[in-house]
C-alpha cells in the first residue's frame, strides 16, 4: 500500500497538507513570522503521538467493553534552550473512575504499541530529491 500527501503553501508561513480529501493547515507563531493561525509542523507531529497513544487506549477498553467516561490522555513536553529541542515527552493517561486494577500494566502496554512512536524508535530511510 501507498499513501501520498501533496503539500501547498497558500501564502506567508503556511503550509498544508493535503491527504485524500482532508486538508491539514499549518502555520508558524507570529513570533516566528506566521500568521499563528493553525498549528505549527512541530506541534502536529506532537499531537499525533499523544492521539495514537490515546487511539490504542481506547481500543484496548472498547476490546474489553470498558467504560471510557472520564477517561483523558496529555502529553507534555518541554523545550531545552541548550539541545536546542524536546527532549523529553511524557504521556499521561488518567482513568476513568473504576477501571480494574488488573488491566492499568495492560493499558500502558497497548499504548506503547503506538504506531508514530515506533517510526521514531525505527526510523525509516528518508529520500529527498527535487524533480
Amino acid at each position: 500500500m501507498s499513501s501520498e500527501i501533496t503539500v501547498t503553501f497558500p501564502g506567508n508561513l503556511k503550509v498544508e497538507a493535503n491527504i485524500g480529501e482532508f486538508v491539514i493547515p499549518t502555520d508558524q507563531p507570529e513570533k516566528s513570522g506566521g500568521d499563528g493561525s493553525a498549528p505549527s509542523p512541530f506541534v502536529l507531529f506532537a499531537s499525533s503521538i499523544a492521539t495514537c497513544a490515546g487511539y490504542f487506549a481506547l481500543k484496548f477498553c472498547r476490546t474489553r467493553e470498558l467504560d471510557t467516561t472520564g477517561m483523558k490522555l496529555s502529553m507534555k513536553y518541554a523545550w531545552d534552550k541548550e539541545q536546542k529541542r524536546f527532549p523529553k515527552m511524557t504521556v499521561e493517561l488518567t482513568l476513568p473512575d473504576g477501571f480494574p486494577e488488573k488491566y492499568r500494566s495492560a493499558i500502558l502496554r497497548s499504548m506503547d504499541q503506538c504506531v508514530v512512536k515506533q517510526h521514531i524508535l525505527n526510523p525509516p530511510e528518508f529520500d529527498i530529491a527535487i524533480v
